[in-house]
């Protein structure tokens, strides 16, 4: 079997610190073997591989992991994004245009589209990604848009509870009972998890813990949108119900966050969403300080943060979000991993996946300090 050799890495980011190197290793090596890191450590005391690839003193770390996207979807909303920031205030409402357009496409162009978008993804860093259902709103839309995903990444998720479709408009218990029946049904066998758009527009505390009991008794995990537009109890119903992770959580009140503290739910953030609606952003500083697990993810969707550079999150996180770059950086990459539940990504050590990404910069600092800049020089990926 092929081993490969990466090294000359200038500092090596493992967010680890259990296996009696240091977290930020100098002068570093890695040795790949089936996908996997079989060998890491200082590079004078690397071991003969098969092929050898020279960092020149480039910095390396994990790939990031974006764990909260929507890239299944057809049609343009950039008139909404103009009006906006001409003035006018993001609602949920505009799921809407979307779900129209992605009912009317074909299959291929979906995946064409998601594929492109996974791309794009993949050479600014990122090597492991989420991708939710959520803009077909019918049993055999949504149940499409997951096997669409699940030819990109084996971390699907059913989010039929993304607005109720307008031909539910007058009888939203009627879709959740649509969403908790034959959608379910249809869809878990193409999804790991379940989630649900629990504000303002969306769906009601009450729906939204009717619509994720019924996924985790189909055997899914559990994964739910909250506070995104207003203070809301769904943080706490989340933890209560043991979610992988909350995502969003831009309002908090305290008791919110002391429930995400003392539970093993991830607070996910996804500031791509305030810089595209010009609303406030989260304090991750006001989480961390507590003790909360916190991810960082792109939220890619065509309406409220299209974008897919996760780097561009890290910048963002750093100058508005209270966030040194350290944690930035832990946060999209072994931050992603726990809100999916992983721990063979986010991470570089003996046995962990080889998702390396190596930067065009001597320090992983330069995400933040030079941001718009493409720094991604070579990913690696098992």
């Amino acid at each position: 079997m092929t081993t490969t050799l990466i090294d000359r890495i200038g500092l090596l980011v493992r967010n680890v610190d259990d296996d009696g190197l240091p977290d930020e290793l100098p002068d570093a090596a890695v040795v790949v073997e089936d996908g996997r890191i079989a060998w890491l450590g200082r590079a004078a005391n690397a071991p003969a591989a098969d092929e050898r690839i020279h960092a020149d003193g480039r910095c390396g770390i994990p790939g990031f992991v974006d764990s909260h996207t929507h890239l299944v979807f057809a049609g343009d909303r950039s008139a909404e994004f103009e009006a906006r920031m001409a003035g006018r205030a993001y609602t949920a409402g505009g799921i809407r245009t979307t779900v129209a357009a992605t009912r009317a496409a074909t299959d291929e162009r979906l995946l064409a589209r998601a594929t492109a978008l996974v791309a794009e993804a993949r050479r600014q860093g990122t090597t492991t990604v989420e991708i939710k259902s959520g803009y077909g709103l019918t049993v055999e839309d949504e149940a499409r848009a997951l096997r669409l995903a699940a030819t990109l990444t084996p971390e699907t998720t059913l989010l039929g509870a993304h607005v109720v479709p307008p031909e539910y408009a007058d009888d939203p218990d009627a879709y959740v009972d649509l969403v908790v029946g034959p959608m379910l049904t249809a869809c878990a066998p193409h999804a790991r998890w379940i989630d649900v758009f629990c504000d303002r527009g969306a769906f009601t505390v009450a729906q939204a813990e009717r619509i994720l009991a019924a996924g985790r008794d189909a055997g899914l995990g559990l994964r739910l949108h909250a506070a995104q537009l207003a203070p809301s109890p769904a943080v706490r119903l989340g933890v209560e119900l043991g979610a992988a992770s909350v995502d969003h959580c831009t309002h908090l009140e305290p008791e919110d966050v002391d429930a995400l503290a003392g539970s093993g739910t991830v607070a996910t953030l996804l500031p791509g969403a305030e810089f595209s609606t010009r609303s406030p952003y989260p304090d991750a500083r006001r989480l961390l300080d507590a003790g909360v697990t916190v991810a960082l993810a792109s939220d890619c969707n065509p309406g409220s943060s299209f974008t897919t550079s996760m780097p561009f999150c890290i910048a963002v996180a750093v100058r508005d979000m209270g966030m040194t770059p350290r944690e930035a950086l832990r946060a999209a990459t072994s931050g992603g991993a726990a809100a999916l539940q992983r721990d063979d990504i986010g991470v570089l050590r003996v046995g962990a996946r080889a998702d390396l990404v190596l930067l065009d910069a001597p320090s992983y600092i330069h995400l933040a300090y030079r941001p718009g800049v493409p720094l991604v020089h070579r990913v690696l990926t098992a």
